[in-house]
């Protein structure tokens, strides 16, 4: 017994060796992805030690060609038994050496296929983000579940969980699996995400699974900001940092059926025209700033890094440039007043633009005014103007090229506002009013008050008095009998037209005065 178990050891190592010596990397995997993938390993009694050597050495040649670590693909491996174990979680190999030993060290659990329990132990300590060695939150998670298909268990119900999770789920059977089971488990499309093989001839479907895999977790390692008419800053993983060599980039408008956004990647540079502009990066750089591109036109930029100490794939995305604004392309009215108003466009391109003309008319046949800028000024103040009148305002820009582009705008000037209005004296006991009005402060210095008796023949019995600006009413004490109560504004250089009104009272009072 002790020989045969030595037999499959011997045998185990031996598979292990060949698929890494005879499966070199395949060309676009490497730092294609981040995620965490989770193996589920069938290994109860119902698998014998050469299925179960059989299926990690599937695994190992499976997972050689993925980039390990935190910013690439993490793996773990659950084995199913009568009690589950953990035999590896997300966070212990960072690197494919100490994977591929840890594959030739697993040791199959033999007993019942507790397959329920194994998904639970997935669900709480492995696939949750936040967990202990658990997944990373906002990553893609998949479980891969290889199995013999014997005596299953109800796992329809906890796959369904992992899957309203956001888990991937995918299954491979060695043959003797329930199909009508097995395709409710796994994340749609089922012709995709569910593989039945015989045990000997696992590796015919390594290739199709691992790129199953790759399509979930595949890592946009390359996009493209700042995107403006004429340039565009790439950004990258710096997947050199710590190596020799430099990253080639390549970028040229589409030849055909280029993707529009900045959001298109892959690995595909077959968009890529012959005219293309060229660039090299150092091995630390993780930018790079293209010009001289055109207006509304979709690029294609391609990312090579170049090392002699490991192999990478190249990357590609497809973005549009922004159209060409011309100026102006904003017009803008404020500061409005009565006989004013303040035009402001925009944006200023002084390097191609030579002059603003600012045209404006009274609407709907008023004289053509205009005025001249020069290439640098956003905005002038248009004065002249009528009072509640509506203008029609336009900004023309002369380009270099002698094109030139307007907009106009439509605008209404203040209408006059009274200085003084509602002029009222309310009687307060014999001889006294309250004085009210309405009145405009803007422009004002101040309100002047006078009062006289209409009987009055003696000269200088007229009385007066002045208010700041900010007062709109007085009281007036011991007015003479039917006093005549005068206010008017007074502006910087001289006193406007006032409002009167007489003071209508019950008293034979001589004597009068005032009392602010």
């Amino acid at each position: 017994m002790e020989g045969k178990l030595l037999f499959t050891w011997m045998l185990l190592c031996l598979l292990l060796r060949q698929s890494a010596a005879q499966n070199p990397q395949p060309e676009g995997v490497l730092n294609c992805c981040e995620g965490d993938v989770l193996f589920l390993v069938d290994s109860s009694g119902s698998v014998s030690s050469y299925e179960h050597s059989r299926m990690l050495a599937f695994l190992s040649e499976l997972l050689l060609p993925f980039s390990l670590g935190e910013e690439q693909v993490r793996v773990g491996l659950l084995q199913v038994g009568t009690k589950p174990r953990l035999e590896f979680g997300f966070d212990k190999y960072s690197t494919q050496s100490g994977l591929q030993g840890a594959l030739t060290n697993v040791k199959p659990l033999r007993g019942d296929t507790n397959t329920v329990d194994a998904l639970k132990m997935a669900k709480e300590w492995v696939l949750r983000p936040g967990a202990a060695d658990g997944a990373r939150a906002g990553l893609p998670r998949v479980l891969v579940w290889l199995t013999d298909g014997v005596k299953p268990g109800d796992v329809i119900g906890p796959m369904a969980e992992l899957r309203e999770e956001g888990v991937a789920v995918l299954v491979v059977s060695t043959g003797h699996g329930n199909y009508q089971v097995l395709r409710q488990v796994v994340s749609p499309a089922v012709e995709d995400h569910l593989y039945f093989v015989d045990i000997d001839d696992m590796s015919i479907i390594t290739e199709d699974l691992r790129d199953a895999i790759i399509e979930i977790i595949r890592a946009e390692r390359i996009h493209v900001r700042d995107i403006s008419t004429n340039s565009a800053t790439l950004h990258w993983r710096p997947v050199l940092s710590g190596l020799s060599g430099h990253y080639e980039i390549l970028f040229s408008p589409v030849v055909t059926g280029g993707a529009g956004g900045a959001g298109g990647t892959g690995t595909s540079t077959s968009t890529l025209g012959t005219q293309y502009q060229k660039l090299r990066q150092s091995a630390s750089s993780s930018t790079a700033l293209l010009t001289g591109l055109k207006p509304d036109t979709t690029y294609t930029a391609t990312l090579t890094p170049e090392s002699n100490e490991q192999v990478f794939n190249t990357l590609s995305v497809t973005f549009t440039t922004k159209p060409e604004v011309m100026s102006p392309a904003v017009v803008t009215v404020s500061e409005l007043q009565q006989n004013s108003i303040r035009v402001s466009w925009g944006p200023l391109q002084p390097e191609t633009v030579t002059s603003y003309y600012i045209e404006y008319s009274a609407l709907p046949r008023g004289k053509l005014n205009a005025v001249t800028v020069g290439p640098t000024q956003n905005s002038t103040l248009l004065r002249g103007l009528q009072p509640d009148t509506t203008y029609l305002v336009t900004v023309s820009a002369r380009h270099a090229s002698g094109k030139e582009n307007a907009m106009s705008v439509k605008v209404c000037t203040q209408e006059v506002t009274p200085a003084l209005a509602d002029l009222q004296l309310t009687t307060v006991g014999s001889d006294s009013v309250q004085v009210d009005w309405k009145g405009s402060v803007a422009g004002l210095k101040g309100y002047w008050l006078t009062w006289e008796s209409p009987q009055s023949s003696v000269p200088g019995q007229r009385s007066s008095l002045y208010l700041p600006p900010d007062s709109l009413s007085t009281r007036l004490n011991h007015l003479p009998p039917s006093a005549r109560v005068c206010v008017s504004p007074i502006y910087r250089t001289a006193r406007g037209d006032g409002l009167c009104c007489t003071a209508q009272f019950h008293s034979d009072a001589l004597a009068y005065g005032y009392n602010s």
